[in-house]
Protein backbone atom coordinates (compact mmCIF):
# COMPACT_ATOMS: atom_id res chain seq x y z
CA UNK A 1 0.00 0.00 0.00
CA UNK A 2 1.39 3.43 -0.89
CA UNK A 3 2.46 5.68 1.79
CA UNK A 4 0.30 8.71 1.66
CA UNK A 5 3.53 12.04 1.94
CA UNK A 6 0.80 15.03 1.88
CA UNK A 7 1.46 16.89 5.18
CA UNK A 8 -1.43 17.40 7.45
CA UNK A 9 -2.20 21.04 7.74
CA UNK A 10 0.43 22.93 9.91
CA UNK A 11 -1.83 25.85 10.59
CA UNK A 12 -2.95 25.35 14.07
CA UNK A 13 0.29 24.36 15.12
CA UNK A 14 1.93 27.63 13.60
CA UNK A 15 -0.95 29.92 14.82
CA UNK A 16 -0.26 28.77 18.76
CA UNK A 17 3.64 28.92 18.29
CA UNK A 18 3.70 32.77 17.80
CA UNK A 19 0.17 33.57 19.89
CA UNK A 20 1.94 34.34 23.21
CA UNK A 21 4.17 36.68 20.91
CA UNK A 22 0.83 38.19 20.13
CA UNK A 23 0.24 38.38 23.67
CA UNK A 24 3.20 39.88 24.82
CA UNK A 25 3.27 42.58 21.60
CA UNK A 26 0.38 44.03 23.16
CA UNK A 27 1.38 44.13 26.87
CA UNK A 28 4.56 45.91 25.78
CA UNK A 29 2.25 48.74 24.00
CA UNK A 30 0.50 49.08 26.93
CA UNK A 31 3.35 49.08 29.09
CA UNK A 32 5.56 51.45 27.50
CA UNK A 33 2.47 53.78 27.09
CA UNK A 34 2.30 53.89 23.38
CA UNK A 35 -1.89 54.13 23.24
CA UNK A 36 -1.88 56.95 25.88
CA UNK A 37 1.25 58.74 23.69
CA UNK A 38 -0.98 58.38 20.54
CA UNK A 39 -4.32 59.81 22.33
CA UNK A 40 -3.29 63.32 21.35
CA UNK A 41 -2.85 62.72 17.41
CA UNK A 42 -0.83 60.42 15.04
CA UNK A 43 2.42 60.73 15.46
CA UNK A 44 5.95 59.59 13.83
CA UNK A 45 8.15 56.70 14.88
CA UNK A 46 10.48 59.11 16.32
CA UNK A 47 7.90 61.12 17.69
CA UNK A 48 6.67 58.37 19.65
CA UNK A 49 10.11 56.80 20.19
CA UNK A 50 11.81 59.91 22.01
CA UNK A 51 8.60 60.73 23.79
CA UNK A 52 9.11 56.88 25.32
CA UNK A 53 12.88 57.46 25.76
CA UNK A 54 13.33 54.07 23.23
CA UNK A 55 15.65 53.35 20.56
CA UNK A 56 13.92 54.89 17.39
CA UNK A 57 14.37 51.45 15.26
CA UNK A 58 13.37 48.85 17.49
CA UNK A 59 9.75 51.19 18.53
CA UNK A 60 9.17 51.40 14.51
CA UNK A 61 9.28 47.67 14.46
CA UNK A 62 7.08 47.61 17.62
CA UNK A 63 4.84 50.15 16.03
CA UNK A 64 4.45 47.97 12.62
CA UNK A 65 3.80 44.94 14.73
CA UNK A 66 0.80 46.78 16.06
CA UNK A 67 -0.26 47.88 12.77
CA UNK A 68 -0.55 44.33 12.13
CA UNK A 69 -2.59 43.49 15.04
CA UNK A 70 -5.04 45.96 13.95
CA UNK A 71 -3.91 47.54 17.49
CA UNK A 72 -2.79 50.82 15.51
CA UNK A 73 -2.99 52.06 12.33
CA UNK A 74 -0.76 54.00 9.52
CA UNK A 75 -0.96 56.56 7.32
CA UNK A 76 2.02 56.96 5.30
CA UNK A 77 4.40 57.92 8.24
CA UNK A 78 2.49 58.56 11.13
CA UNK A 79 0.82 56.31 13.24
CA UNK A 80 -2.57 56.03 15.60
CA UNK A 81 -4.49 54.28 17.90
CA UNK A 82 -7.77 52.18 16.49
CA UNK A 83 -10.98 52.99 18.42
CA UNK A 84 -10.68 49.70 20.19
CA UNK A 85 -7.28 50.89 21.37
CA UNK A 86 -8.30 54.20 22.32
CA UNK A 87 -11.08 51.91 24.41
CA UNK A 88 -9.53 49.35 25.96
CA UNK A 89 -5.90 50.43 25.68
CA UNK A 90 -5.22 53.90 27.29
CA UNK A 91 -4.85 54.72 30.77
CA UNK A 92 -7.54 57.53 31.07
CA UNK A 93 -11.04 55.43 29.29
CA UNK A 94 -13.31 54.64 31.18
CA UNK A 95 -13.83 51.41 29.45
CA UNK A 96 -10.35 50.66 29.68
CA UNK A 97 -8.67 47.97 30.35
CA UNK A 98 -5.16 48.09 30.80
CA UNK A 99 -5.35 47.14 34.90
CA UNK A 100 -6.17 43.26 33.81
CA UNK A 101 -3.62 43.74 31.33
CA UNK A 102 -0.47 45.18 32.89
CA UNK A 103 -1.51 42.20 35.48
CA UNK A 104 -1.35 39.50 32.67
CA UNK A 105 1.90 40.49 32.03
CA UNK A 106 3.62 41.22 35.35
CA UNK A 107 1.90 38.56 37.18
CA UNK A 108 0.05 35.64 34.86
CA UNK A 109 2.82 35.63 32.24
CA UNK A 110 5.26 34.25 34.76
CA UNK A 111 2.82 31.90 36.65
CA UNK A 112 2.45 30.83 33.14
CA UNK A 113 5.74 29.33 32.49
CA UNK A 114 4.93 26.70 35.40
CA UNK A 115 2.21 25.63 34.01
CA UNK A 116 3.83 21.75 33.64
CA UNK A 117 4.03 21.74 37.48
CA UNK A 118 1.02 22.97 37.93
CA UNK A 119 -0.23 19.61 36.07
CA UNK A 120 2.29 17.47 37.43
CA UNK A 121 1.35 18.93 41.00
CA UNK A 122 -2.47 19.72 40.48
CA UNK A 123 -1.46 23.35 42.74
CA UNK A 124 -1.27 26.68 42.63
CA UNK A 125 2.03 28.37 40.98
CA UNK A 126 2.32 31.15 43.89
CA UNK A 127 4.86 29.81 45.92
CA UNK A 128 6.46 28.17 43.02
CA UNK A 129 6.56 31.58 41.08
CA UNK A 130 7.12 34.17 43.82
CA UNK A 131 7.32 32.45 47.44
CA UNK A 132 4.01 33.43 48.40
CA UNK A 133 2.10 31.53 51.13
CA UNK A 134 -1.02 33.52 50.90
CA UNK A 135 -3.69 33.95 48.12
CA UNK A 136 -2.41 36.21 44.59
CA UNK A 137 -4.90 39.11 45.28
CA UNK A 138 -3.57 40.15 48.72
CA UNK A 139 -0.07 39.36 47.63
CA UNK A 140 -0.22 41.29 44.41
CA UNK A 141 -2.24 44.46 45.15
CA UNK A 142 -0.34 45.64 47.94
CA UNK A 143 -0.95 49.59 47.08
CA UNK A 144 -4.22 51.33 46.75
CA UNK A 145 -3.14 52.30 43.11
CA UNK A 146 -2.18 48.73 41.90
CA UNK A 147 -6.19 47.14 43.46
CA UNK A 148 -7.55 50.32 41.47
CA UNK A 149 -5.96 49.51 38.40
CA UNK A 150 -6.81 46.10 38.44
CA UNK A 151 -10.23 46.87 39.67
CA UNK A 152 -10.97 49.23 36.57
CA UNK A 153 -9.19 46.49 33.98
CA UNK A 154 -11.91 44.13 35.40
CA UNK A 155 -14.36 47.02 34.96
CA UNK A 156 -13.73 47.06 31.70
CA UNK A 157 -13.91 43.70 31.44
CA UNK A 158 -17.64 43.86 33.39
CA UNK A 159 -18.62 47.03 31.14
CA UNK A 160 -18.59 44.04 28.11
CA UNK A 161 -20.08 41.15 30.23
CA UNK A 162 -22.73 42.61 32.43
CA UNK A 163 -25.48 43.90 30.18
CA UNK A 164 -25.53 40.29 28.76
CA UNK A 165 -25.69 39.11 32.00
CA UNK A 166 -28.96 40.97 33.24
CA UNK A 167 -30.55 40.14 30.23
CA UNK A 168 -29.77 36.18 29.75
CA UNK A 169 -32.98 35.87 31.67
CA UNK A 170 -36.01 37.26 33.34
CA UNK A 171 -35.21 38.60 36.43
CA UNK A 172 -38.19 40.97 36.78
CA UNK A 173 -39.38 38.97 40.05
CA UNK A 174 -36.29 40.57 42.10
CA UNK A 175 -36.37 43.62 44.24
CA UNK A 176 -32.80 43.80 45.65
CA UNK A 177 -30.07 42.55 44.33
CA UNK A 178 -26.76 41.92 46.21
CA UNK A 179 -24.04 41.70 44.35
CA UNK A 180 -20.98 39.53 46.33
CA UNK A 181 -17.70 40.30 45.71
CA UNK A 182 -19.63 43.22 43.53
CA UNK A 183 -16.10 45.21 42.39
CA UNK A 184 -16.44 48.25 40.53
CA UNK A 185 -20.58 47.78 40.95
CA UNK A 186 -20.37 47.16 37.04
CA UNK A 187 -23.03 44.15 37.09
CA UNK A 188 -25.38 46.37 39.93
CA UNK A 189 -25.59 49.26 37.74
CA UNK A 190 -26.36 47.26 34.27
CA UNK A 191 -28.93 45.76 36.78
CA UNK A 192 -30.44 48.36 38.23
CA UNK A 193 -30.33 50.21 34.49
CA UNK A 194 -32.29 47.06 33.30
CA UNK A 195 -34.95 46.41 35.82
CA UNK A 196 -36.20 49.83 36.84
CA UNK A 197 -38.04 48.63 39.93
CA UNK A 198 -34.98 47.09 41.14
CA UNK A 199 -32.44 48.13 44.07
CA UNK A 200 -29.00 46.79 44.71
CA UNK A 201 -26.00 46.33 47.08
CA UNK A 202 -22.79 46.24 46.05
CA UNK A 203 -20.80 43.92 48.79
CA UNK A 204 -17.05 43.86 48.37
CA UNK A 205 -13.85 44.04 50.71
CA UNK A 206 -13.02 47.26 52.18
CA UNK A 207 -10.46 48.64 50.04
CA UNK A 208 -12.68 47.98 47.10
CA UNK A 209 -15.02 50.34 48.14
CA UNK A 210 -13.62 53.57 47.63
CA UNK A 211 -13.90 52.79 43.70
CA UNK A 212 -17.39 51.31 44.21
CA UNK A 213 -18.87 54.39 45.32
CA UNK A 214 -17.14 56.70 42.99
CA UNK A 215 -18.17 54.62 39.97
CA UNK A 216 -21.71 53.81 41.19
CA UNK A 217 -21.95 58.05 41.88
CA UNK A 218 -21.38 58.69 38.52
CA UNK A 219 -24.75 56.67 37.15
CA UNK A 220 -27.79 57.98 36.61
CA UNK A 221 -29.00 54.73 39.10
CA UNK A 222 -26.73 55.64 42.32
CA UNK A 223 -29.88 56.40 44.63
CA UNK A 224 -30.69 52.34 43.61
CA UNK A 225 -26.87 50.97 44.22
CA UNK A 226 -25.89 50.99 47.89
CA UNK A 227 -21.85 49.91 48.34
CA UNK A 228 -20.99 47.97 51.79
CA UNK A 229 -17.20 46.92 52.93
CA UNK A 230 -17.32 42.92 53.91
CA UNK A 231 -15.79 39.90 53.56
CA UNK A 232 -18.46 37.43 52.08
CA UNK A 233 -17.00 34.38 54.26
CA UNK A 234 -16.77 35.36 57.38
CA UNK A 235 -19.08 39.01 57.51
CA UNK A 236 -22.86 38.54 57.78
CA UNK A 237 -24.63 39.41 53.86
CA UNK A 238 -26.78 42.81 53.17
CA UNK A 239 -30.63 41.38 52.93
CA UNK A 240 -31.57 40.84 49.70
CA UNK A 241 -33.94 38.39 47.48
CA UNK A 242 -31.18 38.06 44.68
CA UNK A 243 -27.52 37.23 45.42
CA UNK A 244 -24.80 37.52 42.49
CA UNK A 245 -21.86 36.04 42.22
CA UNK A 246 -20.00 37.23 39.07
CA UNK A 247 -16.32 35.48 38.28
CA UNK A 248 -16.31 34.23 41.75
CA UNK A 249 -16.77 30.70 42.27
CA UNK A 250 -14.54 30.11 39.57
CA UNK A 251 -11.61 31.23 42.44
CA UNK A 252 -12.80 28.33 45.08
CA UNK A 253 -12.20 24.89 46.03
CA UNK A 254 -15.89 23.03 46.26
CA UNK A 255 -15.64 22.73 50.12
CA UNK A 256 -15.58 27.13 49.38
CA UNK A 257 -18.15 26.92 47.78
CA UNK A 258 -20.62 24.58 49.00
CA UNK A 259 -20.15 26.88 52.75
CA UNK A 260 -20.85 30.46 50.51
CA UNK A 261 -24.13 28.92 49.30
CA UNK A 262 -25.12 26.92 52.02
CA UNK A 263 -24.87 31.13 53.25
CA UNK A 264 -26.78 32.35 50.99
CA UNK A 265 -28.96 29.80 50.43
CA UNK A 266 -29.48 30.69 54.41
CA UNK A 267 -30.35 34.44 54.07
CA UNK A 268 -32.49 34.25 51.28
CA UNK A 269 -36.21 34.24 51.73
CA UNK A 270 -38.45 32.07 50.24
CA UNK A 271 -38.85 32.72 46.85
CA UNK A 272 -35.31 34.19 46.26
CA UNK A 273 -32.32 33.15 43.95
CA UNK A 274 -28.68 33.02 43.80
CA UNK A 275 -27.38 34.15 40.23
CA UNK A 276 -24.04 32.72 38.78
CA UNK A 277 -22.00 34.22 35.98
CA UNK A 278 -19.00 32.36 34.75
CA UNK A 279 -17.82 30.88 31.42
CA UNK A 280 -19.64 27.15 31.27
CA UNK A 281 -17.72 24.09 30.44
CA UNK A 282 -19.10 21.76 27.78
CA UNK A 283 -20.92 18.90 29.34
CA UNK A 284 -18.78 16.80 27.12
CA UNK A 285 -15.53 18.54 28.01
CA UNK A 286 -14.62 20.14 24.89
CA UNK A 287 -14.88 23.77 24.85
CA UNK A 288 -15.46 26.38 24.67
CA UNK A 289 -11.76 27.63 24.36
CA UNK A 290 -12.27 30.44 26.20
CA UNK A 291 -13.46 28.36 29.29
CA UNK A 292 -10.68 26.08 28.73
CA UNK A 293 -8.27 28.31 29.08
CA UNK A 294 -9.77 29.85 32.23
CA UNK A 295 -9.80 26.39 33.51
CA UNK A 296 -6.32 26.09 33.03
CA UNK A 297 -5.76 29.43 34.29
CA UNK A 298 -7.87 29.00 37.85
CA UNK A 299 -5.27 25.93 38.18
CA UNK A 300 -2.23 28.23 37.69
CA UNK A 301 -3.43 31.53 39.73
CA UNK A 302 -6.47 30.21 42.25
CA UNK A 303 -7.89 27.01 43.98
CA UNK A 304 -10.63 26.86 41.80
CA UNK A 305 -11.40 26.09 38.29
CA UNK A 306 -14.27 26.37 35.92
CA UNK A 307 -17.02 24.09 35.47
CA UNK A 308 -19.82 22.52 33.86
CA UNK A 309 -23.72 22.93 34.35
CA UNK A 310 -24.22 19.53 35.54
CA UNK A 311 -21.30 20.45 38.79
CA UNK A 312 -22.67 23.56 39.05
CA UNK A 313 -26.41 21.64 39.58
CA UNK A 314 -24.87 19.52 41.97
CA UNK A 315 -23.28 21.93 44.00
CA UNK A 316 -26.53 23.80 44.33
CA UNK A 317 -28.48 21.34 44.40
CA UNK A 318 -26.79 20.34 47.83
CA UNK A 319 -26.77 23.42 49.37
CA UNK A 320 -30.60 22.98 48.94
CA UNK A 321 -31.37 25.39 45.88
CA UNK A 322 -34.06 24.10 43.05
CA UNK A 323 -35.24 25.42 39.74
CA UNK A 324 -31.91 25.52 38.03
CA UNK A 325 -31.48 27.60 34.88
CA UNK A 326 -29.01 28.49 32.98
CA UNK A 327 -28.30 30.81 29.51
CA UNK A 328 -25.22 30.42 27.61
CA UNK A 329 -24.20 34.03 25.78
CA UNK A 330 -21.39 35.10 23.41
CA UNK A 331 -19.82 36.86 25.95
CA UNK A 332 -16.98 35.65 28.53
CA UNK A 333 -19.80 34.69 30.82
CA UNK A 334 -22.73 32.61 31.36
CA UNK A 335 -25.52 32.46 33.92
CA UNK A 336 -27.06 30.13 36.01
CA UNK A 337 -30.38 31.16 38.26
CA UNK A 338 -31.06 29.02 41.26
CA UNK A 339 -33.98 29.53 43.98
CA UNK A 340 -34.55 28.89 47.17
CA UNK A 341 -38.41 26.82 47.40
Amino acid sequence: MAQDLTPADPTVVLELLSAFRRSKIMFTGVSLGVFDRLTAGPQSAAEIADSLRCDAAATERLLHSLVGLELLTRDGDRFANTAAATEYLTSDSPRRMTGYINYSDRVMWTMWGNLEDAVREGTHRWRQTYGWDGPIFSSFFKTDEAMREFLMGMHGFGMLTSPKIVSALDLSRFRHWVDLGGATGHLAIAACRRYRDLSATVFDLPVAVPLAREIVGQTEVAERVAVVGGDFFTDDLPPGDLYSLGRILHDWSEDRIRLLLRKIFAALPSGGGVLIAEKLINDSLDGPPWAQLQDLNMLIVTEGRERTLAQYESLLSEAGFVNVAACRTDSPLDVILALKA
